[in-house]
């Protein structure tokens, strides 16, 4: 899971010191003691016995396990989940995938006029309308070629087809807080835009009036403002809140009297908002809509395709590109759309049996694996992490081991979830968390040059989260330090 704010250090020299300084009665001359004697020390240390752990380093070049401890016990992945999701995604769909999201006109053409349905055919692409590529808002340039198709008025509905995944927004073990007011936790569907998240923003008045409320784009949320200005400088923000599957939002508490921000919230309906989009680029082009917005669902019977030719196609990023963003900066409607995308029917389940085919192909056991989503925002799904590891040792041969490796997040590395950790060390890997969680997978390299997997999984803990995520680099900085050969 991405999470809203990463943490921040002053130096990143001094940090990788720390890390290591932090856990009590450990060396830090990696170099004196093999890897499993340096990995068994900190895992014996009090920030070790605070967690559950599992740990487990792969040898690349001979294919072997190098180090092991609970690797076979099933455990919380959270977004490690993501390197099953993108590695089945380049395996099954390729590195070269696209998504095609169609434009159909079902009626006939009177002039100026489009008397028929206007329908807009989803093939599950994330990237449609998402603000995470640039120049990309396929309703606004599909409204400005229709204007200049000469087209100003369409007397008919303005439909939209998600169909292609069955309907489940939300998979099994998301929490309910994370649903209602978090942008990292949008619902999936056939049919989704704009990264399916609202920007509400608020701005103070006078003292004891209600701030400025305004929702983007205008009028798709209903928004119940309850709150006030304050005469305060500081001090608490006003709470926003809702009900599941609503789009109305209501607003209480109170802003500071110089407030001026905003928030993202998830929207409950994928294809409604991408409807109402499209609705308001037709307008803002100069194409009258007279008929209302309509879900295929609400049709006597599904549009007939075979008949029908697009007027106009928007093709996606390659799938490359999309298990990058994914990868890099833990995308979850990302990764859910593209989990859903490897079904034969564009289901969970289905996806998961596409999945669960792929490892034993690769001879990796998924025996006593829960996996509930693409994401890892479940907190129901449960992997092991010698089948991560292996994984990823599987991956490092692909035909498409360039880009997979090229997903994964490097130290340092501006808008990733590694932009503050482990600076200095040859690392590629993907972090993972939620509370009580934390995880961290991908590549390294040891002294001697061969390339190691390793897999590090934190379960269970109740101390405060940087002593686990700082522990866990220093596993990782352990084997960047220490030989191969010390390990035999």
């Amino acid at each position: 899971m991405k999470h809203p704010f990463f943490n921040r250090v002053c130096s990143v020299t001094l940090a990788m010191f720390v890390v290591v300084a932090l856990v009590a009665g450990v060396s830090t001359t990696y170099a004196q003691s093999s890897i499993a004697e340096q990995l068994d020390a900190l895992l014996n240390s009090s920030t070790g016995q605070s967690a559950i752990w599992g740990v487990y380093i792969h040898d690349i070049e001979n294919d072997e396990p190098l180090y092991s401890y609970n690797a076979d016990k099933a455990l919380t992945p959270a977004s490690n989940q993501k390197v099953f999701t993108t590695a089945a995604a380049l395996d099954i769909l390729g590195a070269d995938h696209r998504y095609h999201t169609y434009l159909y006109f079902d009626g006939e053409v009177d002039g100026s006029v489009l008397r028929g349905d206007l329908i807009i055919r989803g093939s599950g692409d994330p990237t449609f309308g998402s603000s995470h590529f640039r120049g990309n808002n396929p309703l606004r340039t599909w409204a400005r070629e229709l204007a200049d198709m000469g087209v100003t008025r369409i007397e008919g509905r303005v439909v939209g087809d998600d169909t292609v995944f069955p309907y489940a927004p939300y998979a099994d073990g998301w929490d309910i807080a994370h649903v209602i007011r978090e942008s990292f936790a949008p619902p999936s569907g056939g049919l989704v835009y704009g990264d399916n998240v609202i920007r509400v923003h608020l701005q103070a008045t006078q003292p004891g009036q209600p701030p400025r409320v305004r929702g983007e784009p205008d009028g798709y949320f209903e928004i119940d403002n309850r709150a006030t200005t304050s005469s305060r400088g500081a001090g608490r923000f006003a709470s926003i809140n809702r009900r599941v599957g609503q789009e109305t939002v209501t607003i209480t508490g109170s802003v500071t009297r110089n407030y001026r921000g905003s928030v993202r919230l998830p929207v409950a309906d994928p294809t409604s908002y991408t409807l109402y989009n499209m609705h308001v680029a037709l307008e803002r082009a100069g194409v009258q809509v007279d008929g209302p917005l309509v879900n295929v669902a609400e049709l006597p019977e599904p549009p007939s395709y075979d008949t029908l030719e697009p007027l106009l196609v928007h093709r996606s990023p390659p799938m490359s590109e999309i298990v990058n963003l994914i990868n890099k900066e833990s995308n979850n409607l990302y990764a859910e759309q593209v989990y859903r995308s490897l079904g034969w029917d564009g289901s969970l389940e289905g996806a998961t049996r596409r999945v669960r085919t792929m490892l034993t192909q690769a001879g990796i056991n998924s025996r006593g694996m829960t996996m509930l989503d693409g994401s890892g925002l479940s907190r129901k799904a449960l992997v092991t992490p010698e089948a991560l590891g292996r994984l990823l040792a599987h991956m490092h041969s692909h035909e498409h081991a360039d880009v997979f490796r090229e997903s994964l997040a490097r130290p340092g590395e501006h808008r990733s979830t590694l932009q503050y950790r482990l600076a200095g060390t040859d690392v590629r890997a993907k972090t993972g968390s939620l509370q009580g969680v934390r995880t961290l997978s991908g590549y390294t390299t040891a002294a001697d040059g061969r390339p190691l997997a390793f897999v590090v999984f934190a379960n269970n803990f109740a101390i405060p989260a940087h002593r686990i995520r700082n522990l866990t680099d220093s596993m990782v900085m352990s084997l960047t330090t220490s030989s191969f050969a010390e390990a035999q």
